[in-house]
């Protein structure tokens, strides 16, 4: 892993190790993928100030999200299918998170369960939550994030439908995945990423099969997934949601002023300013690009956090300085795990976590608290 010295560098050995199938569910986005390009190409738009002759000792990185002291403001985000990047794949980053003081947030959408990653880890982390129809499986679903001890609720509003990835359906990625002579060739030629597979337990959503009526297996999956998004889901809803859950509540897939106020209006802790990796609206703006105005209309009244592009230390302080309270890693953790397991995710937050304690000290920065836009050289591209 130490070979490794950027995000870019775990993205190639994690091509490499994971078969192709899932690989592209991860370095994907819907349609013709532009608002997925639009979240890097933005980020690297943005030119920072630098400042000399300013006194550099004791530098500092930790801050908080959502009340929970952080070593750097930086989340691994909720990702689905993660167990599939590498066996035991939620664990073994819950397990990194935690072992580097981030968060660590699990998706409804996972292949180890809620139990399974509070088993191995016995810490604390956030869960994301998908509304289904099936009211019954989703208070069932809250009550067993509670009972594990999670500390914060991800509800996520920008997936009721699906977007449409070009990728996955040519590569017959579904649930369960369709396995044809192309896809059977992916799995010979990853030796390795099979042995591991065998050798685990998790290989289906855990949160789902044995919990939810009518899914026992991955057979079973497929028909009640196309079914179970919650088509009705609204802010009254969403409120419902906020009065159920006690402890911190954050409401992910913010890209609009009038939705972060409403957000606010309905009690939330902190909002996400996502597009979802560009993979539900293609054609939306960018994250980066956005967050500015809904920190401005919304910032005094709960935290505004940002994903969306992020693979560099460089990238977390853009969104800094912009005036983020936290930021979350999808992919580039991703990467990691399909690198090197535990080992890899690790290894991609240190590169973050160099990478963003260096940017902060050539823009005269000595606190992660102090940046702001007087770090960001003018004029901003937007």
């Amino acid at each position: 892993m130490e070979d490794a010295l950027t995000v870019a560098d775990l993205k190639e050995m994690a091509r490499g190790r994971v078969p192709r199938m899932f690989f592209d569910y991860a370095d994907s986005g819907s349609w013709t993928e532009s608002t997925y390009r639009w979240n890097a190409d933005d980020l690297q738009r943005i030119k920072f100030e630098q400042r000399v002759a300013v006194d550099l000792s004791d530098r500092t990185l930790q801050s908080t999200m959502a009340g929970r002291a952080v070593a750097m403001p930086v989340a691994l985000a909720p990702t689905g299918l993660t167990g599939m990047q590498h066996a035991d794949g939620e664990i073994l980053g819950a397990k990194a998170a935690a072992e580097f003081g981030v968060p660590f947030v699990l998706s409804t959408m996972s292949i180890c369960s809620i139990e399974a990653v509070s088993d191995a880890t016995g810490q604390p982390f956030w869960f994301q939550l998908y509304v289904m129809k099936d009211q019954e499986f989703v208070e069932n679903l809250i009550g067993r994030a509670e009972a594990a001890g999670c500390d914060a609720l991800v509800l996520t509003l920008d997936l009721q439908i699906l977007g449409q990835r070009h990728k996955d359906l040519r590569n017959g990625l579904g649930a369960p995945p369709k396995f044809g002579l192309g896809t059977l060739a992916q799995l010979v030629a990853r030796p390795r990423w099979c042995m591991e597979m065998l050798a685990t337990k998790n290989r289906t959503f855990g949160n789902i099969v044995g919990h939810a009526k009518g899914v026992s297996n991955t057979a079973s999956l497929s028909a009640w997934a196309a079914e179970q998004f919650d088509l009705e889901l609204d802010w009254k809803k969403a409120e419902k949601l906020r009065k159920r859950w006690q402890r911190k509540f954050i409401v992910k897939g913010i890209m609009n002023v009038d939705d972060a106020r409403m957000a606010a209006d309905i009690g939330a802790d902190a909002i996400v300013v996502s597009n979802h990796g560009g993979r539900q609206l293609d054609g939306a703006p960018s994250s980066i690009s956005v967050l500015a105005s809904i920190v401005d209309a919304v910032g005094d009244r709960l935290e505004v956090h940002m994903d969306g592009g992020i693979s560099s230390g460089q990238d977390v302080m853009r969104a800094l300085a912009l005036g983020a309270d936290g930021t979350y890693i999808g992919r580039s953790w991703l990467y990691g795990l399909g690198a090197g397991g535990q080992a890899g995710v690790r290894r991609a937050l240190d590169i973050l976590h160099k990478e963003l304690d260096l940017t902060m000290a050539f823009c005269g920065e000595r606190d992660i608290n102090k940046v702001g836009r007087h770090n960001l050289h003018a004029p901003l591209p937007w």
